[in-house]
Formats: structure tokens, C-alpha cells, sequence
């Protein structure tokens, strides 16, 4: 996030698209309603009608995938009727005419067509955001799980150059995280492209940087994504190493995934908990969860914060750290680590943006404050950022993308006449390895689902509760169909939580081309009325009747 959790409530317009906010976000979602409640204007866009559109002035429920026409169109508007910042674009940003000459055949009159949304609606919600001082844009994998997932951020950015909400309170652009601690995994340098703090593996002076630091000889070449990881197992990857992830639950069209995890050589898994995933593997190491932990934890708004073990781990279970510090070990390099405090030393040493926070400085937080620190914080002294860019942009000036409708790889044709988009509820958690073991949360939503409007419905035979074979080009489920107006007619959404009924046996994992993020909002899919499975129950959200797989 550009801006702070605390100045959502100071602010006096929220658009909220491809989040929702309220079930994946709650906290967050606290403090738009506290905006709200202030006399904040709410839009939403989503292709659903999700609790945050019933507080919302205006919720945009556009057709999905388009969401580069909507964005577009409203740059179109705010150019049109000159709401620009002229100040902030002619300094600080640059390549405004291209983006200038690339929305001019994007008019809200021309977006109703793509978007489903009257031209009216566009206009409005284009002029209340361009003049309201205090605008913030708030999205998540709405936005960024498509094939053309990185043209929908620059598009976002587009409208946050163009009207100067960049670098000042209660505005901005802000990705809201969606698990615990992914923004300190990306901060870390768990991706291929970037060493800890964002430095590119392509920068050979930071490559030779750790080189020094490391005493190793590093690939001047990125490596692979999860994605492009995925289609190759038991291919060019022949063995694998997997922590805290459920790849047979939350990868995309996951029977590919199956038959190449049945490929491999050798799987270790690192897991407090047995999983879907653990079929497959050859060692499984038993981990530590979150009580169990000393260490930090990085949220969404960048704020660094301590962690405190308050029980030790039960039976054979240890601390991550540990058992990758042993592992190393055996792999012939002694690490000279014994602690979660000498790590993150170790870490932010070469990391200039994090160089001023340590354990010690984490535990001084003064009393009635809010702990941890933001970063950047590069030396002792430095209190942290509260908002990026202040006073300028970070890397000099902000550079306007140009970008064009491109349409999801994968659309709805006579034998598959529905789009299918998938999604998280607020009852479960991701693979739900967790959630589901929690006999109240169970209780509340315990077996799969789709959403499907009345309309479709009745086309099919469908009543609420029917039980339906979903079928896509790579797989099909049985589970409950729930009809609701919450969806778009000619639309599904169905929650990933679920192993016995995976949505990822039916998405798509056509990847962006920047970032390989899989389509996962977007397929083409089809429902059909079946019989009721023998082991479910007849009443709606009966307990799971979850039953294991073997491996193959």
C-alpha cells in the first residue's frame, strides 16, 4: 500500500475494485465503514454484488475481464472534462500524451458495450474521483488474477498520476494483501526477480553486492514464477521443496499440477498441518504456527511488527527457521544463524530500505502507539513512512502505461456458456488447511458451492440447493448451486476453500505476460443438474463430508 490502514477513515472517496474487502480484508473493511460512516463516498466495481455494494453510492458490477475499458473510460472522462492535475503531471510524472492518445477511443459511450455499465455511471464516478481532494483506490486479486492482470494495475496508476492522489494522506493506490505475512515473503526476496528489498536480480551491481555479502556466484538470469514452476514439474523440475503452501488446493487447473507433482523425483513439504499436497510427498517436515513463532511479521501497509512465541511447538513440531538452518546444514553450508533476530539482522543489512529496523528498535514502541515500523526506514533514526512518495515520487518522476483492451484468454461459447470466477469467503482461509479443522467455522459454511443467478437457473432447472457438475475444458466438480441475484446473469462464482469440490480443477492458468499471474477470475464453464452425492447431506451447508484422496 502507497498509504496507511489508519488514514482509510480520513478519507473522503474509496474505490474499492476487485476486493472484497469486507470477507477477504475485515479489518480494512472496519475502517471504510468508519469512512463511510464520516460521510465518505463508496464506489464499488465487482463483477458480484458483495456486502461493500450495499454501503456503496455506486457499485459498477461490470461484466468480468473488463476491467481495462472501465479504467480507460474513466481516464477518457477525466481528460475530457480537463480534471486533470496539471501540476503534479507536468512534475512528476512523465509519458502523460501517450496515455492521453491511447484512452481517446475509450469514451463511457463506448465502454457500456465492454463494461455493462451506463455511460452516466462512468462519468460520475470519473469526476468524484478526479476532484475529491482526499481519493484513495483500494484493490486486490479482482484486479490482478487475469491474464492481462499487470494492464489492470497500470491502468489503476494511470488515474492516480493523472489526478495527483499520490503522495499525501488518505489517497493513493493500495493492493490490499491477502495472506498473513506475504508482503514480508515478497519484502524477503521470495520471488525470482528480486533480491531482498526489491533489487532486481538483472542489476549486476546488486548481484555482485550479494555476491560479496553471501560468498556465493548468483545467476545473472531470473528464475522461474510459480506459475511457469507449475507446467514444469517432473519436467526441468525434478524435485521440490514446499512451505506453508497447498499447491493441489490453490494452484490453477490443478489436475496438470497433479500429474506433474506424481513426476517429480523427490517432494519435501514443510507444514504444520497434513494437507491435500502431502499425498504426494517423500518428507514432510512438521512446522511451527503463528503462536509458536518468535520473529516479524510485514502487513499490507508495510508496517514491520514482532512476533512472540507464546507456546512452544507440540511434539516433534519446530520453528521454520530451525529446520531450514539444519537443512543447510546437511547440504554442506553452516550457516552462522541461532537466532529470528540474527536472520533479520542478516537480511536487512544489504537492504537499504529496511536498514534502520531491527528487533531492538521493535521492541522500544512506545506505550498508546501503534507498533512496528513502516518502511522505507533506512537508518536508526528514521522513523519509518507512513505514506510513500511523499514530496516526489520515488524513482524520479511516475511513468504513464499506455494499455489496450485485451480479452480473457478464455471466453463462453455454446458448449461452455458461462464465465466462472473464483474467490475467498470470510469463514475460510485460502486452502482452509486451517479453517476447516475449526468445528465452528465448519459449521457455518462446510461443503462447496456455486453462485448462480436466477435467470440461469431456471434455464437449467435449478433450484437453490440442486446439486450441479461444473465443468470446464479441464475438469468438473459437484457441488451445491445457491441461485442469487448476487451475480451477474450469465456469471458463476464459486469459493476455492473446498478439496473435495477444488475450483482449481475448473480454472484456467493462462498467465499474465508480465507476471504469470494465473486468470483465475475469468473461464468459460458450464452447470448441469445432478443427483445428490450419497455422503451429503440434504440440508444447506450440512458438515463436510470431506474424504481424503490417495496418491495415484
Amino acid at each position: 500500500m502507497t498509504n496507511s490502514i489508519g488514514e482509510i477513515r480520513d478519507a473522503d472517496f474509496l474505490f474499492v475494485i476487485g476486493s472484497n474487502t469486507s470477507e477477504a480484508h475485515p479489518v480494512i473493511a472496519m475502517e471504510m465503514k468508519r469512512a463511510i460512516h464520516k460521510g465518505a463516498t463508496l464506489v464499488v466495481a465487482d463483477p458480484r454484488r458483495i456486502f461493500m455494494a450495499t454501503m456503496a453510492e455506486k457499485h459498477l458490477q461490470i461484466k468480468p475481464g473488463s476491467d481495462v475499458w472501465l479504467l480507460n473510460s474513466m481516464a477518457h472522462a477525466i481528460i475530457e472534462e480537463d480534471l486533470i492535475d496539471h501540476d503534479f503531471v507536468a512534475q512528476h510524472t512523465e509519458g502523460f500524451e501517450d496515455v492521453k492518445q491511447a484512452v481517446h477511443s475509450y469514451s463511457p459511450e463506448a465502454a457500456e458495450e465492454h463494461t455493462g455499465i451506463a455511460p452516466e455511471d462512468l462519468r460520475w464516478v470519473a469526476r468524484k474521483y478526479a476532484t475529491t481532494e482526499r481519493a484513495a483506490i483500494f484493490y486486490t486479486l479482482g484486479i490482478t488474477e487475469h491474464s492481462h492482470g499487470t494492464d489492470n494495475v497500470y491502468a489503476l496508476a494511470n488515474l492516480v498520476l493523472m489526478t495527483g492522489h499520490l503522495g499525501k494522506p488518505s489517497s493513493g493506490m493500495n493492493p490490499l494483501r491477502g495472506q498473513n505475512n506475504v508482503q514480508g515473503a515478497n519484502d524477503a526476496g521470495a520471488t525470482p526477480v528480486f533480491y531482498p528489498g526489491y533489487q532486481k536480480v538483472v542489476d549486476s551491481d546488486v548481484r555482485k553486492k550479494y555476491e560479496a555479502s553471501w560468498g556465493v556466484s548468483l545467476s545473472p538470469e531470473p528464475g522461474l514464477n510459480l506459475n511457469q514452476m507449475m507446467k514444469t514439474l517432473g519436467q526441468d523440475i525434478k524435485g521440490m521443496f514446499i512451505l506453508g503452501e497447498d499447491i493441489v488446493v490453490s494452484e490453477p487447473n490443478v489436475s496438470l499440477v497433479e500429474e506433474g507433482l506424481n513426476k517429480l523425483d523427490f517432494l519435501a513439504i514443510q507444514e504444520p498441518f497434513l494437507n491435500e499436497t502431502s499425498r504426494f510427498a517423500d518428507v514432510i517436515f512438521p512446522s511451527s504456527v503463528f503462536a509458536e513463532k518468535d520473529g516479524v511479521f510485514t502487513n499490507s501497509e508495510r508496517r514491520v511488527q514482532r512476533v512472540r512465541k507464546a507456546v512452544e511447538p507440540p511434539g516433534e513440531a519446530r520453528a521454520d527457521w530451525k529446520i531450514l538452518i539444519d537443512l543447510a546444514a546437511a547440504l554442506g553450508s553452516p550457516w552462522q544463524l541461532d537466532s529470528p533476530e540474527a536472520i533479520y539482522s542478516e537480511m536487512v543489512r544489504d537492504t537499504p530500505k529496511f536498514a534502520g529496523i531491527s528487533h531492538a528498535r521493535l521492541e522500544d514502541t512506545a506505550e498508546g502507539e501503534l507498533t512496528g515500523i513502516q518502511w522505507p526506514c533506512e537508518t536508526p533514526e528514521d522513523p519509518g513512512t507512513v505514506y510513500l512518495h511523499k514530496g516526489g515520487v520515488l524513482r524520479g518522476k511516475g511513468l504513464f502505461r499506455p494499455v489496450e483492451f485485451r480479452p480473457s484468454e478464455e471466453l463462453p461459447d455454446e458448449e461452455y456458456s458461462l464465465v466462472l470466477s473464483t474467490g475467498r469467503t470470510l469463514y475460510h482461509y485460502n486452502a482452509a488447511t486451517q479453517t476447516r479443522r475449526e468445528s465452528g467455522l465448519d459449521a457455518k459454511q462446510g461443503e462447496a458451492f456455486i453462485q448462480i443467478h436466477p435467470q440461469d437457473a431456471r434455464k437449467r432447472d435449478l433450484e437453490h440447493n440442486d446439486f450441479v457438475r461444473v465443468s470446464t475444458r479441464r475438469g468438473e466438480v459437484i457441488c451445491r448451486a445457491i441461485v442469487s441475484a448476487q451475480v451477474r446473469r450469465g456469471s458463476i462464482w464459486m469459493p476455492l476453500h473446498f478439496a473435495e469440490a477444488r475450483a482449481n480443477l475448473l480454472t484456467n492458468d493462462a498467465g499474465d505476460a508480465v507476471t504469470q499471474t494465473a486468470e483465475y477470475k475469468v473461464c468459460a464453464a458450464e452447470v448441469v443438474k445432478v443427483n445428490a452425492p450419497q455422503d451429503a447431506a440434504q440440508a444447506p451447508f450440512p458438515g463436510s463430508y470431506y474424504r481424503p484422496a490417495t496418491k495415484h
